[in-house]
């Protein structure tokens, strides 16, 4: 085989192998989003017939530590001797 037919019989290995991952990626997203509406469509069920989850227990944020401000040093530019 020449150089240039190895490289085309490479290209070919390469495009298969590329079109069969994007088929199982295809089937994984179709696989994933079949998932979800069924979720969604539970929650929405459940939501109508009056289920609500418990309000998480309101707690204070905790307070960032304080950083003390660091004073900035205003340089001023240098004259030229005249």
């Amino acid at each position: 085989m020449s150089e240039q037919q190895d490289h085309l019989a490479n290209l070919l290995q390469q495009r298969n192998t590329l079109a069969q991952e994007i088929n199982d990626l295809n089937a994984q997203a179709a696989g994933k989003r079949e998932l979800l509406l069924r979720a969604t469509g539970a929650i929405e069920y459940l939501q109508q017939v009056g289920v609500e989850l418990p309000e998480p227990p309101a707690e204070e944020a905790p307070a960032a530590p304080e950083v003390p401000a660091t004073p900035t040093e205003v340089v001023e530019p240098e004259q030229p001797a005249a």
